[in-house]
């Protein structure tokens, strides 16, 4: 199954929110991403139904494997493709927002080549 752009979003708010905290429920996903909550119900339950996440009694969101695979590879790809353009010179801030645009439509090829890049650039 092929996973959109919003999906892979989500599981990479998923995985950040899951750093910052031990708990993550719908309504963590909603105020990070300014979402309304029916949208991220949704959203999550239709993550859940395709394997990506898991919900307990609790209503606390868990990364299944798969789930997890995808969010780390977003990001990694956010990551190194906004340390790469802030290298460059470009603003935090717009380096954030155009990775984030990015790093779904590149392709793994062009990624690898960016980030070994990004290794071998010089720190500013």
């Amino acid at each position: 199954m092929t996973l959109h752009e919003s999906g892979e979003m989500y599981l990479e708010t998923i995985l950040i929110l899951h750093k910052q905290k031990p708990h993550v429920r719908s309504i963590d996903i909603a105020e990070y991403m300014n979402y309304s909550k029916p949208s991220v119900s949704r959203a999550v339950n239709l993550l859940k139904s395709e394997g990506y996440i898991s919900i307990d009694g609790s209503g606390y969101i868990t990364l299944t494997e798969s789930g997890s695979a995808v969010a780390e590879k977003i990001y990694d790809r956010h990551t190194n493709l906004s340390l790469y353009l802030t290298r460059l010179g470009v603003s935090k801030e717009t380096a954030d927002k155009d990775a984030c645009a990015i790093e779904h439509v590149i392709s793994d090829e062009s990624f690898e080549a960016i980030k070994k890049h990004v290794a071998n650039m010089p720190l500013q």
